[in-house]
């Protein structure tokens, strides 16, 4: 990949709709039939979580071929503190230059970005191969667990990433989603007739 060939900057209103449909193609029949990625996009703009100054595009000859957005979250630590912390995403590469390096050179630039903004632990819903690559483990290995998840349970998707080190010496408890990542699923169907119809599949891997 040739390094200078792409830029990194914020998002502005005008992009929106093309950030959306970049999303939307990105995530299509990917985790289930259909996507909501874009409506949850479209929503976590406007929330109370959200981090402007972290909301990054990538673009390429013109073209917008990446995204990711921050979010304000919180530890609920077992001797009840309230742990700042962030979380991310959705993230996206355009479907024909994912596996190309793009997606770990937008992670690891707004990584840093939320460093330099003071946060101090990432944690985020991912997967290991992609993530572990930029320093991301398993959030269990910090003591942290997934809110509502059983102690049996598979937490293997739950990821976290220490941007100052010993930020989290200490602490153990549970971590929840920001409330805007609930999504209606009647909203996002609503919102999607307003993009050129995909047609939805049930696919290997889905996971719902």
């Amino acid at each position: 990949m040739n390094q200078n060939n792409y830029i990194i900057r914020l998002e502005t209103p005008a992009d929106h709709a093309e950030v959306e449909n970049l999303v939307r193609e990105s995530f299509w029949n990917v985790y289930r039939p259909g996507c909501f990625e874009h409506y949850l996009l479209h929503c976590l703009r406007n929330d109370e979580d959200f981090v402007p100054e972290l909301d990054f595009v990538m673009e390429k000859d013109n073209r917008i071929i990446g995204q990711n957005i921050f979010m304000y979250a919180r530890i609920k630590a077992d001797d009840g503190r309230q742990i700042p912390i962030m979380t991310m995403g959705p993230i996206c590469i355009a479907t024909d230059l994912k596996r190309k390096g793009y997606g770990k050179v937008l992670l690891d630039y707004s990584t840093e970005k939320a460093k330099s903004m003071g946060a101090g632990a990432l944690f985020l819903e991912g997967n290991i191969d992609f993530y572990g690559k930029s320093g991301f483990v398993y959030a269990s290995e910090y003591g942290i667990r997934y809110h509502g998840l059983p102690e049996s349970a598979d937490a293997s998707f739950f990821l976290c990433k220490e941007l100052v080190p010993g930020y989290l010496d200490g602490i153990t408890g549970v971590y929840a989603a920001p409330s805007g990542y609930s999504v209606d699923e009647a909203e996002a169907e609503e919102f999607d007739k307003k993009f050129p119809y995909k047609e939805k599949l049930k696919l290997p891997g889905q996971l719902v």
